[in-house]
């Protein structure tokens, strides 16, 4: 396997390398959180392509199609139709407020606040979606170098690290790029061809496997269900890919570019479905669905071949970590940092979180910036280390996200007589109850997304009528943002009376 070591470590150099020089062109905390907000079509597309297509899209779409067939295309297949929302009835929208975190979005429509709270709630949601990238390093390190799982942690893990804190998004966009155009190289030009003739073609796969691998509802009803609550909604309203967003040079890039990105996500869920069908008729006894990617392409994929293909799964987890080591960061220092340092009286801090000012240059704000990737890219190497369970991970992360902010987020965009009570309401009331209730029913149940979110929105309705409504001052200054009417990237929003919860 020299030849597939050499491509691997070609391709890992060259992130370091992108990330040198990131850290040279990021020089504010708009270039370093946002690249400058200043990309354009294909860089947008490419991008967001690359953070939403991660490791649970390719290894485990591909388990998905090994265990379920074409409709096992249904997890990533909803990832795309939430891209597909976002973008055409939201994204436009979102870039014109020109900030940075999606609690700062709350902050400007409710009247302040609201940010602490919710950014706590997103907070957990980015770290859990970063540790379960880190942990995928251990999958395919293992197939590669057959390395120890804490090794390989940290191996993969110190890389994205390493180019997140040096260069910031204009680093993650550059690595992403590369990561998009491996991915479709690797897995759908490659991996997708070689597979179905590998297995016979399509007719002797269906010759081969039973009917309900090729219905497209064989995955069943509940589950396709389920998919759409917890990942086309999630799409709507995480940090990590708001971020994106913000990235976008203008309303139609964001617009259009993420339309074509969203597209590009319906066909590579069809085809990690089509190879985990091809593995089912080439290997039909293995002892986990999720080692299908690493068998068929470790036994099936000649010399060099092998290793570019292995290099596109390590860029669909790379990207995915990176996108949400930034997010996790910027909402750590922005929305929970800098907020509890103004509280204590100590200011807005040279980190410059919504509203607070810079009382230091911004040399010092992407100082801060890079500070808090570094911690946070060590607590989620530390934390992958000692977790076992990534989908126990990732459904912890899309519940809390889905349950705890989707009404108070979709309330603020979508409907005026929301207020900052009832948002507040709905993000306790629904992140309470899916904690609870995956202490009830178990993690993986569905119960908790469900109830969840409707007593978020029972929650947010109920407060919001019965509390006064917001400050027509408020949302005179919401609507001059979202008109893109702003000469401040994160001005101070105008306040409603301060609340109990500080």
């Amino acid at each position: 396997m020299a030849v597939d070591y050499a491509v691997i470590v070609v391709y890992l150099a060259g992130m370091l390398a992108m990330g040198w020089w990131g850290m040279r062109r990021a020089k504010s905390k708009s270039e370093f959180l946002v690249a400058g907000r200043r990309l354009g079509p294909w860089m947008y597309s490419g991008t967001m392509a690359a953070i939403v297509l991660g490791g649970a899209s390719t290894i485990g779409g591909v388990g998905l199609g090994y265990k379920h067939g074409l409709s096992g295309a249904w997890m990533v297949f909803t990832i795309g139709l939430g891209l597909l929302a976002l973008s055409v009835f939201f994204s436009a929208r979102i870039a014109r407020l020109k900030v940075y975190t999606v609690s700062e979005m709350l902050d400007l429509r409710y009247g302040g606040r609201a940010g602490v709270i919710s950014g706590i709630v997103m907070w957990a949601y980015t770290l859990m979606l970063a540790v379960t990238s880190t942990i995928a390093y251990a999958t395919i390190f293992d197939v590669l170098f057959d390395l120890n799982r804490t090794v390989a942690i940290i191996l993969g893990g110190t890389i994205v690290v390493a180019y997140s804190t040096l260069g910031g998004m204009w680093s993650i966009t550059l690595t992403d790029m590369v990561q998009f155009v491996v991915k479709t190289i690797g897995v759908l030009l490659l991996l997708l061809p070689i597979a179905v003739v590998k297995a016979g073609g399509f007719g002797e796969m269906r010759a081969r496997l039973p009917d309900d691998y090729f219905a497209p509802f064989g995955i069943g009803g509940e589950t396709i269900f389920t998919y759409v609550l917890i990942y086309t909604f999630g799409m709507l309203i995480g940090q990590d890919i708001w971020q994106r967003v913000f990235t976008a040079r203008g309303d139609k890039v964001a617009r259009w570019g993420g339309t074509v990105a969203g597209t590009y996500c319906l066909l590579y869920a069809l085809a990690g479905a089509v190879i985990g069908t091809a593995a089912k008729v080439l290997y039909p006894n293995l002892g986990s669905a999720d080692d299908a990617f690493a068998t068929i392409v470790k036994d099936e994929l000649p010399m060099g071949v092998r290793g570019l293909v292995l290099a596109a799964a390590l860029a669909a987890v790379m990207s995915t970590s990176s996108g949400a080591l930034i997010a996790c960061a910027t909402v750590a220092n922005n929305d929970i940092w800098s907020r509890l340092r103004r509280v204590g009286g100590r200011g807005g801090g040279a980190d410059g979180g919504p509203g607070g000012g810079t009382d230091g240059s911004e040399h010092d704000e992407v100082r801060g910036n890079r500070l808090f990737i570094l911690i946070m890219g060590i607590g989620v190497i530390a934390i992958a280390i000692a977790l076992n369970d990534v989908v126990e991970a990732l459904t912890v992360a899309y519940n809390l996200l889905v349950g705890g902010l989707l009404v108070p987020i979709l309330g603020g965009l979508l409907w005026k007589r929301g207020t900052v009570y009832g948002a507040l309401a709905g993000v306790i009331v629904g992140g309470g109850a899916v904690v609870g209730l995956m202490a009830a029913y178990g993690i993986l149940a569905n119960e908790p997304v469900y109830y969840g979110l409707l007593s978020s929105l029972a929650a947010y309705l109920i407060v919001s009528l019965v509390t006064r409504p917001t400050d027509e001052a408020v949302l005179a200054a919401w609507r001059r943002r979202l008109a893109g009417d702003a000469d401040d990237e994160s001005p101070e929003a105008p306040s409603e009376p301060a609340l109990p919860v500080g």
